[in-house]
């Protein structure tokens, strides 16, 4: 690792020379000059300037100052973005040790974060990701920040708690000023909050509309994003199989799919939780009438991509997760089946959406075809799924043709989409489970029909 080097803390020297109009009137200069200057050599050279103060022992206590200013006008939103997003940097970065007293720095953010959490999302986010990052390097960091969180409002310590688990995987961003021993300690630390985390989303979930002056469909999105940071940190290791399908923060996630603001998030959130958690599957199973009928039917008919490539990729995670309770046949199972065709044969100006379907086939085709072959029970299963496998084989063959060829190419050769050229590549090893399964009689003349 590097060797950090020593800076004085942000002292009463320090604060003067901070606090001085000469120099934030040369930092607010250069910021104007770095976001708003038409000329290259006047934003190159107001980047230089900054990155020289930022290296200064002057920078700590500077950036505290603007975002504690009660200076009337207030800093600009570009000069307190600055700040904050150097305040961060600092504390990121190998070169440069934590000042002395980390605790009155971890004090000046939370302020900052009281005071802003209302400003534009972007300030307030990297004021919470100063604060993670703190919080990760400083000692007693976690408990410290946790002590404190009940003074700050609402919004703020929802930003604060999905920023927080992040810090757990930076190290695969390229961060290496923090050893894997402490990331892993850190989250051992955040895990023990877990319960009281969760308590928090599950009553702001419930919490009537625009309670703390954030409009209900944004607050819900901010929720599911906290949930999902949680999640991916791994905030339900441990919980009873039975706990976690009836958990009702699940049950916030699944009802947000109805609500488009939401959707993506929401299914962010339910396809973590089914890649992590082996038992939920089976409670996904059992909602895919209602995904079908509710949520899928309807985005097909208004060819709604976004919602249709979303619910495609749930699907799909579940019936990944578990091909053998999909091969067992229930109308659940079917209905999941019949989805993912309807969202094979969806005809779009991509292949992304079918493609996305290939390796749930190539599970479900192999989990039958692992079944011994002289049981009843493969007879069985395969005779139940010839019919969604030729089907299947139908919308493969119609999707991977050119349908639209350009009038105007008369004369010369059109080229194929690189899209549809990768869609039919991948397509070999499934078509090959597909000839297993229905026979290479009726698999030859399938394809002798769109030849």
């Amino acid at each position: 690792t590097h060797a950090r080097a020593h800076l004085p803390a942000a002292g009463a020297a320090a604060m003067d020379v901070a606090e001085s109009p000469d120099l934030q009137a040369q930092l607010a200069a250069a910021v104007h000059a770095l976001n708003h200057a038409s000329h290259p050599s006047a934003r190159l050279a107001a980047n230089q300037w900054l990155l020289g103060l930022q290296r200064s022992p002057h920078a700590w206590a500077l950036a505290v100052s603007l975002l504690a200013s009660a200076d009337h006008p207030s800093p600009s939103a570009d000069l307190l973005f600055f700040a904050a997003q150097m305040l961060r940097r600092k504390i990121q970065s190998p070169d440069y040790s934590l000042p002395d007293n980390a605790a009155q720095l971890l004090d000046a953010l939370l302020v900052a974060a009281r005071r802003f959490c209302l400003a534009p999302p972007r300030l307030l986010t990297q004021i919470c990701l100063a604060l993670a990052a703190l919080a990760l390097r400083a000692e007693g960091g976690v408990d410290g920040l946790f002590a404190r969180m009940p003074h700050l409002p609402d919004p703020a310590l929802l930003e604060l708690l999905t920023v927080l688990p992040e810090e757990v995987a930076q190290d695969e961003s390229g961060d290496t000023g923090v050893d894997s021993a402490t990331r892993c300690r850190f989250a051992r630390e955040l895990l023990m909050h877990a319960p009281a985390v969760l308590e928090f989303l599950l009553a702001q979930s419930e919490k009537p509309a625009a309670a703390d002056g954030v409009p209900l469909h944004e607050r819900n999105h901010r929720i599911l994003r906290c949930l999902l940071s949680w999640v991916r940190a791994g905030c339900f290791s441990g919980a009873p199989a039975s706990a976690l399908a009836a958990h009702p923060l699940l049950t916030f996630a699944f009802n947000s799919l109805q609500a488009f603001f939401s959707f993506e998030v929401a299914i962010e959130v339910m396809t973590e939780l089914v890649s992590q958690y082996q038992e939920l599957p089976q409670a996904f199973l059992s909602k895919m009438p209602y995904i079908r009928e509710v949520l899928l039917l309807p985005a097909l008919a208004n060819r709604s991509e976004k919602i249709i490539a979303g619910l495609t990729s749930l699907m799909c995670e579940v019936g990944q997760a578990a091909p053998g309770l999909v091969a067992e046949g229930s109308n659940e199972a079917l209905s999941l089946s019949d989805a993912l065709l309807r969202c094979v044969a969806f005809s779009s100006e991509d292949w992304e959406i079918a493609e996305s379907t290939l390796q749930f086939w190539c599970s479900l085709a192999h989990c039958i075809l692992g079944i011994d072959e002289q049981t009843s029970k493969r007879n069985a299963t395969q005779e139940l799924f010839l019919p969604v496998f030729s089907s299947l084989l139908d919308a493969l063959l119609f999707r991977a043709q050119i349908i639209d060829i350009d009038e105007h190419c008369t004369g010369r050769v059109s080229s194929i989409p690189d899209g549809l050229v990768q869609f039919r590549l991948n397509l070999e090893e499934l078509l090959v489970d597909i000839c297993l399964l229905l026979g290479a009689p009726a698999y030859i003349n399938k394809v002798c029909l769109f030849c």
